[in-house]
């Protein structure tokens, strides 16, 4: 996480997941009982008490003990923003890690998790200028639909059987 803020993440404009993470749990992730809560409460995003949230499943890429990234599955694209902006997928690979095809690897491994939870096509999304996800996405087998306001969004096929 040192990595993430180091390079800019978790300020007040960072909007995405991991922005708000580092806000939340910042400088106390050492703590066992801080790290616990919030495991508790990524396990907790996949089955969300509260109505009309998005249930998330959280999955980390790790290597052993070091932690590489994570990947985030939303099981639905309920709002207006995940239907234009969000997609189904988010994914984070640490600094250090990156460009070694890790992003890659985590988008392939978690589409068969999507396809069990009923989703045949994932809307994956990531900035114009984002050139390392773009060909993230598109080795993943995503197919190009259009650019909404700074966003390229991407279709890929998860593999699950129509019912």
């Amino acid at each position: 996480m040192e990595e993430f803020r180091a390079e800019g993440r978790g300020g007040p404009d960072d909007d995405t997941t991991l922005g708000a993470t580092l806000r939340d749990y910042g400088p106390r992730w050492r703590d066992p009982a801080v790290f616990e809560a919030y495991v508790a409460e990524v396990r907790a995003a996949a089955h969300p008490a509260a109505p009309h949230s998005v249930p998330v499943t959280t999955l980390w890429y790790v290597d052993g003990a070091d932690y590489l990234g994570r990947i985030a599955i939303r099981h639905t694209i309920a709002t207006r923003f995940l239907r234009e902006y969000g997609g189904h997928i988010g994914y984070d690979v640490r600094p250090t890690a990156r460009l070694r095809g890790h992003a890659t690897a985590m988008l392939r491994g978690c589409l068969p998790h999507a396809a069990g939870l009923g989703l045949e096509s994932v809307l994956v999304t990531c900035d114009t200028d984002n050139t390392g996800s773009r060909k993230v996405i598109e080795a993943a087998g995503g197919t190009f639909e259009d650019e909404r306001s700074g966003k390229l969004r991407y279709w890929i096929r998860t593999g699950a059987a129509r019912v």
